[in-house]
């Protein structure tokens, strides 16, 4: 597709909704990172949860990213307007009441429960109503493209995603230089509501018939999660590269401690940043680079170059080298990522490919959880007496990932001979 065509499929193949809808989505990513970026530090640092910061903040993710297929069905019964202004709601709260935990006028009522159950019981209360945000906006985004334009669409989509990943911490640095860490969360709040009335004010409804699909009900929820949970192949492979998750996340779990702590850089969010910029720059020509590989090859590759990445950080203690390092994993990101759901396409079934795409979060959600563990026993165990161990350590756990995805191909390639 040339320039021309592209111009021309922007200019015609959405509705004024598509691009409501994706403006609303850039905010919600610049509310959502900006307070990813600072979490795991808020934690440990302002609220006092210094050993539970990345379980916690794992936690978090771990409900956000698992919970989205189900709250499809609230899509169908409610529609994206009525849902969307519930997930705006839900984030707006959430975040009000995650920001208490570290100003003066809420301690009382954090007392009142205990620093760590109110902690966990306001996260969880936000990943839940936050969970509505992803079949909301990718479902708006199919109704709301024409087929020949659907493929920008989410391109588009993609793209301003990764740019709140890279915008929202530059925001929060300066929220939390300006007025404390604690107010970075008070800004998602107040963003969140800004949400609520622009979603009042301007989304519209879309046609529910322009895509026909079938409608999700809980039921066909659960069937559907027997069916993927049932096929042992699929599940040891996203089991298998939840390893990759289990590293990224750690940029914003162990990493900023890492910056600030032992190479004393104190604006850590600048440097957390760089994986979205990189992703930005490196994903349409590395992408077009390996498109004629295997996506087992180029998800190998993507592995071993995001897995080494960490060698460099922990070699070379200093700020180019952790730079260098992020930027290394974003490359490496950007040669496995889009291959990723080629490969989970081609181990559905033929006539339940959309069933199993719609459990290709899993990895996410599992890599999230399991990589807030990692990251508080990372921490207390080698930040002050060993640092260079942390990222040997992720760089250990990506390569048995590496390997464990070279003996899974080896036996599906097998298997199917």
């Amino acid at each position: 597709m040339n320039l021309n065509q592209r111009i021309q499929l922007i200019r015609t193949g959405f509705s004024s909704t598509f691009w409501i809808a994706n403006t609303l989505e850039l905010f919600e990513r610049l509310a959502y990172y900006g307070s990813k970026a600072i979490l795991t530090v808020y934690l440990a640092n302002k609220v006092g949860l210094n050993e539970e910061a990345g379980f916690l903040a794992g936690i978090f993710n771990l409900v956000l990213y698992s919970l989205p297929i189900v709250a499809g069905v609230f899509v169908d019964k409610y529609g994206f307007r009525k849902t969307l202004t519930a997930c705006f709601i839900f984030f707006c709260i959430g975040y009000f009441l995650i920001g208490m935990a570290g100003l003066e006028f809420g301690q009382d009522v954090v007392n009142l429960f205990g620093k760590r159950n109110y902690v966990l019981a306001v996260l969880l209360l936000t990943a839940i109503g936050g969970s509505l945000i992803k079949p909301c906006i990718v479902g708006t985004v199919t109704k709301t493209s024409s087929p020949d334009s659907r493929a920008l669409g989410f391109s588009i989509y993609y793209t301003l995603v990764n740019l709140g990943g890279a915008i929202g911490p530059m925001i929060a640095l300066q929220v939390r230089e300006e007025w404390g860490i604690e107010y970075v969360l008070i800004m998602s709040s107040i963003t969140s509501l800004l949400l609520i009335v622009g979603t009042l004010l301007f989304f519209k409804e879309p046609d529910t018939q322009a895509v026909n699909e079938e409608v999700r009900t809980f039921r066909k929820v659960f069937s559907d999660m027997i069916l993927v949970f049932g096929n042992l192949k699929f599940m040891t492979f996203l089991l298998i590269f939840s390893g990759f998750w289990m590293m990224f996340w750690q940029i914003f779990y162990s990493f900023p401690f890492y910056i600030t702590d032992i190479l004393k850089f104190e604006r850590f969010e600048l440097l957390e940043t760089v994986d979205a910029w990189c992703i930005i720059i490196l994903t349409v020509p590395v992408t077009a680079l390996v498109s004629k590989w295997k996506p087992i090859t180029a998800m190998t590759l993507g592995f071993i170059i995001s897995s080494l990445s960490w060698v460099i950080i922990g070699f070379w203690q200093s700020i180019a080298a952790s730079i260098i390092g992020i930027a290394f994993f974003a490359l490496g990101e950007a040669t496995q990522a889009p291959r990723f759901y080629e490969y989970v396409s081609s181990l559905a079934p033929k006539n339940q490919v959309g069933t199993f795409m719609g459990f290709s979060f899993l990895p996410v959600a599992i890599g999230s959880f399991t990589a807030g563990i990692i990251a508080d026993w990372l921490r207390i165990s080698y930040l002050n007496t060993n640092p260079s161990m942390m990222w040997y350590s992720l760089a250990g756990i990506g390569l048995v990932s590496t390997l464990l995805m070279i003996i899974y191909n080896l036996i599906v390639s097998k298997s199917s001979t």
